[in-house]
Order: C-alpha cells, then structure tokens, then sequence
C-alpha cells in the first residue's frame, strides 16, 4: 500500500475514534452541555476565558477539595491542572480559608494602605535577589505590562524583544502568525532558545533596545526550558546594550524558592511573578533594581503613575502572606519538583516502552504531553488522549498541560498512570 493511501487509511482510523470519543463525552455530560448552552446566551461561545474552552464544550466543575474536582454530572477527577500552574495549593487548604476568614472580618479593602502590603513585600523581595523594590497588580498580564512601562521609561527606548511561542498574558502573546490583542509596542520577535539567530536579529536595533521579555521556560509554548546558555546569553545582551532584562516568572518561580533565575544563578534586572503568590486569588506582581523601579516613587517629582483599586486589596495581601510564609516553602517546592521529575521520566519511559511517539517535556512540577508527527495529526492524538484520560477521571488541559499541585502524592501519579498504560494499551495503533 503507498504511504500516502496508508497515511489516509490512519488519518480515518484517529479522526473516526475522536468522534467516537466526543460523542461519548457528550453522553455523559448532559448537564456541563446544559450549563454552557445557557451561559452562551449571554457570554460568546459560552466563555470569558479563552484558555478553558475545548470542543465540544468545557466540563463545569462545581466543587474541588485538595486535588479532587466534581462536575456537574457528578463525575469526580484527579486534578492534574492546578488551574493552569496558578493553583498549587489544591483547593482551598485550611492556611488560606482562615487568613481570608480575618482579612473579612477586618473589612474589605480599607480605602488606604494596610497592615500586610509592606510584609508580603518584603517576604518576596527576600526570595529574589533581583527585586530590591516591587509593586502588586491584579494578574500576571498587568505585572508585564508594568514591567515594560519601566523599562521603557528608565532606558527612553522603545524596541522590546520578545520571543515567538511566548505568552506573557492575554495581551503579551506571540503565537504564529501573531494575535491582534497583543498591545502596540515596538517589538522585535526572535527564536526562542536560538541565540545566534536572534543577536543577528538585534543587531540593527542595539542602541534602540529597552528591553527584553523572556520566560525561563515557555509556559504556554509548550514548557519548553530555556537553554541555560541562551538565557545566560540574553543576560549578556541585555548588559552590552543597556536593555532591561525582564525574567517572566509568574510559572517558573514555583520551581525553587527563588525560581527559575535561582538555579541557574542569572540575575536579571527585573522579574515578574503571578498566580499563587496571592494565595489562589487575582495577583501579580513586578519588581527589580532599585533605579529602575523608583520610576514609580511618588515621592519623586518625575515619577511616573501606577493605580490599581485591587492592587493591595485586604483578601489578596492577607492570602498571599499567608501562602508566602506557610506553604510555599523550600522544602515543600522541592519536594513537588521533585515528584514532577519523576512523573516526567515515567511517562517518557512508558511511551518508549510501549514505542508510542509521544514525549513529555518541562521542568520540576510543570510539564506538557507532545505527540509527535503533523501537526493536524498531532493535535487529533492529542485530544483523544485528553478525552480518554477524563473518561478515566484525570482532568488535565486539552492542549497537553500538567501542572502538579501539593495534594497530588504517589497514589494520584500512579493512578494516572495506571489509567495512561490502559489507554495506550487500547489505542496503541492510533497514537503511533
């Protein structure tokens, strides 16, 4: 049989069994299809948050506690996303639930500075020798935001280099072909991990350079790590020419105490963090070298204005402490990176084993499934993968991340792979 008449007949085979696989998910989940049919009478397609949309409708989850989530059937699953890195706590651990408790009954957000600003500030400043002086925001996207506004104004530069695959927030991203919600900025777009190419890139706009954007490894590109000497290599760009150079951590910082920057001992001049620093609510933050961020002094008659209503509120600041000093310690970060790392081995080798072109990729606690081969055939093994693993109860994201959260132990990493070698058992002649 030619191989193109082979390649069709296994295109039939993959996209017959996705069907098959969808239409079964749609039995039984009624109400989740019930749910997302009411809410797009009054949201686009049923969604204010792109990322969690997936053919033919997303699962409605009504309740989790530690790692486990339930749905609006009724379906439990192991919780293998951690909402999408920022929730590594689990949902709703003790710590939390009572810091919040006393930030409520000492009144939400007090119309002024309060009590735990300045801690949590401090706190975090300690575990980044890169952040002499920082500010909070309300997410990551705005942290990034922030973080150019500085630079642009410290350097009276305009050009930013970015990199492609790299998302620093709804609207810092760079897919191929790029996206019309990417702010306005001057950027120069170069090729992650390449470091020959993108100084040839550079060349032409040194002097113009204020500053450079890189995740330590691409979060929604894929987790992809970034090669310690291309980053060691922007490190030294950024020094020759004068640029800020901007790590964006909001993933990377659960990696160690002190992110990602910490075990590669790369200082840059600015960093960016997100998700759980606030303790599982909305929060973001920047921060770096002192000249840089005194842009913002008010005490300064040439500084520059950075509001925000809920850029201190009482229940982040009293959650994110809270998390900073009880939860997110070194031996507790270690020890989940760990488990990530040998969650990760275990399934590349039980792809090798069973000789399916399947790898896994990442760091520590943060990981994403990659199917190799066309990319349309690719995405199609991809999601018969996500369809199956839900049949069996483990909720990932459709698009291949895993993101470990403190609950999950050795009982829930068997039982995902306890689940995936069933499957691949089952599936083997679709997903070579």
């Amino acid at each position: 049989m030619p191989s193109t008449a082979a390649n069709s007949h296994e295109a039939e085979a993959l996209d017959a069994a996705l069907a098959e696989a969808r239409e079964d998910y749609v039995r039984r989940n009624r109400e989740s299809q019930a749910r997302f049919m009411a809410a797009a009478e009054s949201m686009p397609g049923g969604n204010t948050r792109t990322s969690l949309f997936y053919d033919p409708f997303p699962l409605c989850m009504l309740r989790g506690e530690g790692c486990r989530l339930t749905d609006a059937d009724g379906h439990e699953y192991l919780d293998f996303l951690g909402e999408f890195t920022a929730g590594i706590f689990g949902h709703s651990p003790e710590v939390l639930k009572q810091a919040i408790r006393a930030a409520l009954d000492d009144g939400i957000n007090l119309s002024s500075h309060n009590a735990i600003e300045g801690k949590l500030a401090e706190r975090i400043c300690a575990r980044f020798p890169s952040m002499d002086l920082l500010r909070f925001t309300n997410s990551g996207t705005e942290a990034n935001l922030m973080a150019l506004a500085a630079a642009l104004t410290f350097t009276g530069r305009r050009k930013i280099l970015v990199f492609a695959g790299g998302y620093h927030g709804g609207v810092l991203t760079f897919p191929p072909g790029g996206t019309p919600v990417t702010v306005p900025h001057d950027f120069v777009v170069a090729s992650y991990n390449d470091l020959e190419k993108t100084l040839d890139l550079v060349k032409p706009h040194r002097s113009e350079l204020a500053a450079i954007l890189v995740e330590p490894m691409q979060g929604a590109g894929g987790c992809i790590p970034g090669a310690p000497e291309f980053l060691a290599g922007l490190r030294a760009l950024a020094d020759e020419t004068g640029a800020v150079l901007i790590f964006d951590e909001i993933q990377t910082s659960r990696l160690s105490l002190g992110g990602r920057q910490q075990l590669l001992g790369i200082t840059p001049d600015m960093t960016t963090i997100g998700k759980f620093f606030g303790g599982g609510l909305a929060f973001g933050s920047f921060g770096g070298r002192r000249e840089i961020m005194q842009v913002f002094d008010p005490r300064r008659p040439s500084s520059i204005g950075h509001a925000g209503t809920y850029n201190n509120n009482s229940l982040t600041m009293a959650a994110g402490l809270a998390a900073v000093e009880q939860l997110l310690t070194a031996e507790a970060l270690d020890a989940l990176n760990a488990r990530g790392d040998r969650f990760r081995a275990d399934l590349n080798a039980m792809f090798a084993a069973k000789t399916v072109p399947i790898t896994v990729s990442g760091l520590g606690s943060l990981m994403n499934i990659h199917p190799q081969g066309a990319p349309q055939m690719a995405n199609a093994k991809r999601s018969l993968l996500f369809f199956d693993l839900v049949k069996a109860g483990i909720y990932f994201a459709p698009r291949g991340l895993i993101a470990l959260s403190f609950p999950i132990g050795g009982q829930e990493i068997s039982a995902f792979l306890n689940a995936l070698d069933g499957i691949l058992d089952a599936r083997r002649s679709l997903l070579v």
